[in-house]
């Protein structure tokens, strides 16, 4: 089975029209004001407008109120939630979308444990620990720490870049990998060039499983 790929925090119409066009499955909408890849409904509504069929759209919240994201969903057609605060089970569900958790890989978590806490989640996303951060650090965190048992339902982010993902593929053989920051320009700003590397690293990846 092929790896799944996610570009996330994209801002612009261009910038998703290239992750579409080197083969992504999945693009990420970023709803958190404190991040400089935020977009309001109104820019996220334009992006998607653009998408050709079968991509899936994410929606990234960060301990957003429950009235925010019905607000969002309410104007933007996301398929998809993907939760990376410090929300609940029960916070992340209800919205009628299946959703992703993100787990940050601090010192002594215990991803069996987060599986069944989580265990209505379509899966773990896991991501590099920086304190204060809430993802896009450009960090990569000790890939030994992933059980093989787990990663068919694992999304793997953090660090990932061009240069890394074939490795990561080889390695942890996710269900999906996520990156945002490591095909950037600048921030906000998707590069179609690394983006297109980025694609070639998941098949060289998936390829040497064959």
């Amino acid at each position: 089975m092929r790896t799944r790929v996610k570009i996330c925090g994209i801002t612009r119409e261009n910038d998703a029209l290239a992750a579409v066009r080197a083969g992504a499955d999945a693009i990420g909408l970023v709803f958190y004001p404190s991040s400089p890849r935020a977009v309001d409904a109104k820019r996220a509504l334009s992006v998607v407008r653009r998408l050709p069929p079968f991509v899936s759209v994410v929606g990234l919240f960060v301990d957003a109120a429950p009235e925010d994201i019905r607000r969002i969903l309410e104007t933007v057609p996301l398929d998809i939630l993907q939760f990376h605060g410090d929300e609940t089970p029960d916070a992340c569900g209800g919205y009628g979308r299946p959703y992703i958790k993100a787990i940050r890989m601090r010192d002594g978590v215990d991803l069996h444990r987060s599986m069944e806490t989580y265990g209505a989640a379509s899966g773990l996303l896991l991501d590099t620990y920086r304190q204060g951060r809430r993802g896009g650090t450009g960090a990569v965190f000790d890939w030994n720490r992933i059980p093989t048992a787990l990663a068919e339902r694992i999304v793997l982010a953090g660090g990932l870049n061009p240069d890394n993902v074939e490795s990561a593929v080889r390695r942890v053989r996710p269900y999906a990998v996520d990156v945002s920051g490591g095909v950037e320009r600048e921030k906000g700003v998707k590069d179609p060039a690394k983006i297109a590397a980025f694609m070639r690293g998941v098949r060289n990846g998936d390829d040497s499983s064959r």
